[in-house]
């Protein structure tokens, strides 16, 4: 798990944390801006670059169990527009794609239940943060490969989960100096502990796939707390962060299903 992002943990944010946050962000959204004029068409994995400037919202706890009303502070959206290859006029703002406040839900016959995505309710204090269209994007990989390897709906949000507490739902390259040994993709998978090549775990397609069927080997994972389940597959440093993203993936898998 990256050090930037093992930081959303439940807990009430501090002013001056906030403002170091967007302090350093600021420095980092002027370097990125300069390395994607010199490369706009970069591969979607967010390397070193990319990260800093994400780094506001690794410290960014303020956004816990808050609606989503907005899209990524400023210092975010240097290192979203170099992972998508996007540009912008200095006066678009970035809206996410997705709206995961469960009151705005859109009530559908075939979407599933609260009670099949949830079934024992969550667990501690939740947070969000918003969703732009990269992250929507890898979502969306993440839940077709729940229903091609059978885990079904209850399968899709441990992953969604598991990726928002990994990597934010982006696509992480190899982050440096910055790096988790070689963790790397949605759900920083180790080449070295067997989950693929490189190139294979920062494919949004495989990586979900290989969570799956590990999570697949998992025995009763079906009737497992969220955060248990999880961490058999992952076995990361801080086996009960991936609670607290249970909600907001539970809203996004009802809203793609």
């Amino acid at each position: 798990m990256k050090e930037h992002f093992t930081r959303w943990l439940p807990a009430i944010a501090k002013t001056a944390v906030a403002k170091a946050a967007v302090a350093k962000a600021a420095v980092a959204k002027a370097a990125i801006a300069k390395a994607a004029a010199a490369a706009p068409n970069r591969r979607t994995a967010l390397t070193v670059a990319g990260v800093a400037a994400l780094g506001g919202l690794a410290f960014g706890p303020t956004a816990v169990a808050a609606p989503l009303t907005s899209g990524p502070h400023a210092g975010a959206v240097a290192a979203i527009d170099l992972a998508t290859g996007k540009k912008r006029t200095g006066t678009e703002s970035l809206k996410s794609g997705l709206t995961t406040g469960s009151d705005k839900v859109p009530t559908k016959a075939d979407r599933p239940s609260r009670e099949e995505l949830i079934p024992r309710g969550v667990e501690g204090a939740q947070s969000r943060i918003p969703l732009d269209d990269a992250q929507l994007d890898n979502a969306k990989a993440i839940v077709k490969a729940a229903k091609e390897t059978g885990v079904g709906k209850r399968g899709a949000v441990i992953g969604v989960a598991t990726s928002l507490q990994e990597s934010k739902l982006y696509n992480l390259g190899h982050l440096g100096a910055s790096n988790d040994h070689d963790s790397e993709g949605l759900f920083q998978q180790r080449p070295s502990s067997g989950w693929g090549t490189p190139e294979e775990v920062t494919d949004p397609d495989y990586a979900s796939k290989a969570f799956f069927n590990a999570l697949k080997n998992v025995g009763g994972w079906h009737d497992l707390p969220l955060t248990a389940a999880a961490q058999t597959v992952q076995v990361s440093a801080f086996p009960y962060a991936y609670a607290q993203w249970e909600e907001q993936a539970a809203d996004i898998v009802q809203q793609l299903w």
